[in-house]
C-alpha cells in the first residue's frame, strides 16, 4: 500500500456533482432534514474556478513578463516591464489571498452536504418512519411480570449505578461478578464470528484526531456534538471504532487486487448523549461509555451494495445465535446521519422496555446499525485505489456494529430472566462465559 500524494482538492467531483445535479442534492438535504446550502456551495465553486482562471492568466502573463526581461536590452523597455512585473505580483496575490478564503469557504459549506440516500430508503423525519422489512424470532411469553435489566442488573449484582454515579457521574456503571464475564463473553463470541468470516481483528486507540473524525463526518465540536473533546489537545475520544478503522487508511492508496478490507475493532465507545432522556434512555441503553465489537469494510464502488447485505447477514448471525428475537429496519432519511447513503438498524426485543401504547409489555431497541457509505467518506480521507487504467478512484467505505455490548447485555437479561429472579445464558455464551445461569445474591453492605 503506498501513502498517496496530498492533493489540494480531494472532494472536487462531489463539486461537480452537486453542480450538475443541484435539484436532487436539494431535495436529498430537504428529505434529510439537515442544514445545509447547495446554492451557496454551488456559487463558491463557480467563484474558485473564475478565480483559478484568472490566476493561471496572471501567472502566465508573469512568465511571460520574465522573459521578456530576459530577451530585451533596451533601458526603457525594460523599466516598463519591471513596472509591469511589480503589478503583476501584486494582482497575484491579491488575487491568490481570494482564492484561498474562497476555497476555506469552499470547503466549510462543501462538507454540510450530506451523501445522497438510496432510492429505496424511507422517505421520513425520525425513526418512527423507519420501515421494517425483516423480523427473526418471536417474543417471549412470560408467565410471570418480567423485569427489565436495571432491576435484574441489581438483583443479580452484577451491575451498579449509584456507584457509576457517585464516581463519574450519571449514565456510568460498574459491572461486576459474572457481569465481567458476561461482557468479556459476548465480545468473544462476535470476535470469533467475524475471524471466521475473514475480518482482521484489531483493538483500536479510544482517541482520534479531530480531522479524522470530520472526514468519517461526525461533528467533533458545538453544542449539537456528540462528542468529548480533549481540550487543546486537537483530539477526542472516539464514539465507535469506525472512527479509527475509517482513518487507519487515510491518505492512502490501497492495491485493488486486496480489495476487499474486511476490518473488525474493539473499542470502548464515548458519548455525551446530551439531552438523551426518557425510559428509553434509562439504564444501560444510553451511557456515555461502553465496549463495542464495530465491523469495517474498504471496497470496491461495484461491490458495495452486495457487501452491505454481507455485513446486515453477520449482524443477524449474531443475534440468532444468542436466540434473541430482532426485526430488521431500512431506515429513513432523516435519520441516516449526514455519510450514510442507505443504513439498516437491527433492534432486537427488549421484554422490560414497557411501552405504555403497547400491550405487549415489551418493545423494540435497537442493537446494532449499518452503514453504506459509498465514497462519501473516502473522498474526505483521500482513501482511493488503482484501476485497470492507472487511475486513482476514491474506494467505498462501509460499516456495521457487531455488537454494542451494553445493549446486548440489556437483551440477554431481560430474554432469558426466569421466575425464580435468575437469568439463564443463551447456549451460545456458555463456552465463553463458563457458566450457564445467573442467580440472585445477597448485597454486602449499603452505600
Amino acid at each position: 500500500m503506498e501513502k498517496a500524494e496530498v492533493v489540494l482538492s480531494p472532494i472536487m467531483l462531489d463539486y461537480r456533482f452537486i453542480l450538475e445535479h443541484l435539484s436532487e442534492v436539494k431535495q436529498n438535504i430537504a428529505h434529510r432534514y439537515m442544514k445545509a446550502d447547495a446554492d451557496k456551495v454551488v456559487a463558491l465553486f463557480n467563484q474558485r474556478t473564475e478565480l483559478t482562471k484568472v490566476l493561471q492568466s496572471l501567472q502566465q502573463q508573469r512568465n511571460a513578463n520574465a522573459a521578456a526581461m530576459k530577451r530585451t536590452h533596451d533601458v526603457v523597455e525594460r523599466n516598463s516591464l519591471i513596472e509591469e512585473g511589480k503589478k503583476l505580483k501584486d494582482d497575484i496575490a491579491t488575487i491568490e489571498k481570494k482564492l484561498a478564503q474562497v476555497e476555506i469557504d469552499l470547503d466549510t459549506e462543501g462538507r454540510r452536504i450530506p451523501n445522497m440516500a438510496h432510492p429505496e430508503a424511507p422517505v421520513g423525519k425520525e425513526d418512527k418512519d423507519n420501515l421494517e422489512v425483516k423480523r427473526v424470532g418471536v417474543p417471549r411469553t412470560f408467565d410471570f411480570e418480567p423485569a427489565d435489566h436495571v432491576k435484574l442488573g441489581q438483583d443479580l449484582d452484577i451491575i451498579d449505578f449509584d456507584a457509576g454515579t457517585k464516581v463519574s457521574g450519571t449514565k456510568f456503571y460498574y459491572l461486576k461478578n459474572e457481569g465481567v464475564f458476561l461482557e468479556l463473553g459476548l465480545t468473544r463470541y462476535a470476535l470469533n464470528i467475524l475471524q471466521q468470516k475473514g475480518f482482521t481483528p484489531y483493538i483500536t486507540p479510544d482517541i482520534a484526531k479531530a480531522e479524522i473524525l470530520e472526514g468519517i463526518g461526525f461533528n467533533p465540536r458545538g453544542a449539537e456534538s456528540n462528542v468529548y473533546t480533549l481540550e487543546e489537545e486537537g483530539t477526542c475520544l472516539v464514539g465507535t471504532a469506525e472512527i479509527t478503522l475509517g482513518g487507519y487508511y487515510a491518505n492512502m492508496i490501497l492495491p485493488k487486487e486486496q480489495l476487499p478490507l474486511r476490518m473488525a475493532g474493539l473499542s470502548h465507545c464515548f458519548r455525551r448523549e446530551a439531552g438523551a432522556a426518557g425510559q428509553f434512555s434509562k439504564g444501560l441503553y444510553r451511557v456515555h461509555q461502553f465496549t463495542k465489537v464495530e465491523m469495517f469494510l474498504y471496497c470496491l464502488p461495484e461491490e458495495s451494495d452486495r457487501l452491505h447485505q454481507e455485513l446486515r447477514s453477520v449482524e443477524e448471525e449474531i443475534f440468532t445465535g444468542l436466540e434473541i428475537p430482532f426485526r430488521v429496519v431500512d431506515t429513513c432519511t432523516g435519520d441516516l446521519g449526514a455519510p450514510a447513503y442507505r443504513k439498516w438498524d437491527l433492534e432486537a426485543w427488549m421484554p422490560g422496555r414497557a411501552n405504555p401504547s403497547s400491550r405487549s409489555g415489551g418493545e423494540w431497541g435497537e442493537v446494532t446499525s449499518t452503514s453504506n457509505c459509498t465514497d462519501y467518506q473516502a473522498r474526505r480521507l483521500n482513501i482511493r485505489y488503482k484501476d485497470e487504467t492507472g487511475k486513482n478512484r476514491f474506494v467505498h467505505m462501509l460499516n456495521g456494529t457487531a455488537l454494542a455490548v451494553s445493549r446486548g447485555i440489556i437483551a440477554v437479561l431481560e430474554n432469558f430472566q426466569q421466575a425464580d429472579g435468575s437469568v439463564r445464558l443463551p447456549k451460545a455464551l456458555v463456552p465463553y462465559c463458563g457458566f450457564e445461569v445467573i442467580s440472585p445474591r445477597s448485597k454486602p453492605g449499603s452505600k
